[in-house]
């Protein structure tokens, strides 16, 4: 990949084939559920294993182009509005990882309760042990006192921008305009690039600790659950994420239309 081409555009092809891939992988998430009692746990684990490194392929270009413009990938125009509504620091918020995995077991667990009553489970995710519940709990506190971390550092990171320096510096710039002294603003004109390219560094910093917090949550979660809980995971995980994304084009399609 040409690092020189890269830029939002690109970022949008990029997304778009991913999009695909996806929908390529739920068709075969599906299929194996479906089809679990033919078969065995090593290709199950093949498969879990290709859609989490397609997740981390994901992050990795994200990053890649993050470095080139951290803007862009805040506020991605390749999403719809209604998804951008509910991004935290440029994606998913991680504990969100948590909701959908009990509301996908709940619905699981409802839809065998009569088949757990006589002992038979199905090994989805209506079947989580003790063990597992433990873990995932524990993984959760983690994760959200993590998550209140980045969101601090973010929160100070934005309060930054009426600090001093650029307080001083806004007020300098706006009294030469003023003024009309265009050289005084032109000489300004390094001070104000410098400034700008500090905040942006700090938000590289903080997007690359989001994008790591949401990869790591989810890869702790597969670890935990066995191969065909993940493959459950997976399928309410691509679907929600599908679906919303296919929804919010929608709406955004609707308000663009004439009235």
């Amino acid at each position: 990949m040409d690092s020189g081409n890269q830029n939002p555009d690109t970022f949008n092809n990029f997304f778009e084939r991913w999009l695909v891939e996806q929908n390529q992988h739920l068709r075969e998430l599906v299929a194996a559920s479906r089809q679990q009692s033919s078969v065995d746990e090593q290709s199950l684990r093949c498969l879990v294993q290709r859609v989490l490194d397609h997740y981390e392929h994901y992050y990795k270009a994200k990053a890649k182009w993050g470095k080139q413009d951290v803007l862009a990938m805040l506020s991605p125009s390749w999403i719809s509005k209604f998804e951008d509504a509910f991004l935290w620091i440029g994606g998913w918020r991680p504990s969100i990882a948590f909701h959908l995995l009990y509301s996908k077991s709940g619905m699981q667990l409802e839809d065998q309760l009569d088949e757990l009553i006589r002992g038979m489970g199905r090994g989805d995710l209506g079947d989580l042990s003790p063990t597992q519940l433990s873990k995932i709990n524990e993984l959760q506190t983690k994760t959200i006192r993590e998550e209140k971390e980045i969101s601090e550092k973010m929160a100070k990171h934005q309060e930054s921008v009426a600090d001093s320096s650029m307080v001083e510096l806004s007020h300098l710039v706006s009294e030469m305009m003023r003024k009309g002294d265009e050289d005084g603003v032109d000489v300004e004109k390094d001070k104000v690039e410098s400034a700008m390219e500090s905040k942006e560094e700090g938000l590289k910093e903080i997007l690359l600790r989001a994008d790591d917090l949401r990869f790591r949550t989810l890869k702790t979660v597969i670890h935990i659950l066995n191969p065909i809980q993940s493959v459950h995971f997976f399928i309410a995980a691509a679907e929600l994420h599908l679906r919303i994304h296919e929804w919010g084009k929608r709406i955004d399609h609707k308000h663009h239309q004439p009235s």
